[in-house]
């Protein structure tokens, strides 16, 4: 059963950061929110976009060729494959739109990385 859900406010309960939380399933992916604050680590979804939604605050996304600043209300599609490097040098809640099969860090592993087990029963 489908319940509403307000993005922004699971986001701004969340303790951790870094530790995105499943709170919705749209075909073969997840809805997530996420705390943000720092740096993450460089990484790439070799077989899935990622996408990121700034709920609040600013985000930076750099990549090997670019860098994006994202502020309220806009978003950005990291394409497969792209290295990037998520910042917030400010405290930052997103919504994030990805493939079920997506690992939060790519293929490394990382003191900050969340299993999707993780994700999916975080508080």
């Amino acid at each position: 059963m489908s319940k509403v859900i307000s993005p922004l406010q699971v986001a701004e309960s969340l303790t951790a950061r870094w530790s995105p939380k499943i709170v919705g399933e749209v075909d073969e992916a997840y809805v997530k929110v996420a705390k943000l604050h720092g740096t993450l680590t460089w990484h790439a979804h070799a077989e899935e976009d990622e996408m990121f939604l700034v709920l609040k605050g600013q985000l930076i996304i750099e990549m090997e060729h670019e860098t994006v600043t994202l502020h309220e209300g806009q978003f950005f599609v990291v394409p497969r494959g792209v290295r990037h490097n998520p910042i917030a040098e400010e405290e930052c809640l997103v919504l994030l739109f990805e493939k079920k099969t997506t690992q939060h860090t790519g293929g490394i592993e990382h003191a900050k990385t969340k299993s999707i087990e993780d994700q999916l029963h975080q508080n």
